[in-house]
């Protein structure tokens, strides 16, 4: 039996396509109204999700 690996083409075109372009981010004030709801909900991992987006949106990652 071979264990030759399986190649898949609609998979290599979907990371290609996603890595030609930044994507869009939404505008800031968006991105902390749902931090603070996550807060308030108790949603740690949505608060780290938004507090990285935020970060991201503000020009603080990523040089």
């Amino acid at each position: 039996m071979s264990t030759a690996l399986v190649r898949r083409p609609t998979e290599e075109a979907a990371v290609n396509a996603a890595s030609l372009e930044p994507r869009a981010l939404p505008p800031i004030q968006l991105i902390l109204a749902d931090l603070l709801a996550a807060n308030r909900l108790g949603d740690r991992h949505g608060v780290n999700l938004c507090a990285h987006l935020a970060a991201r949106a503000a020009g603080e990652v990523g040089e």
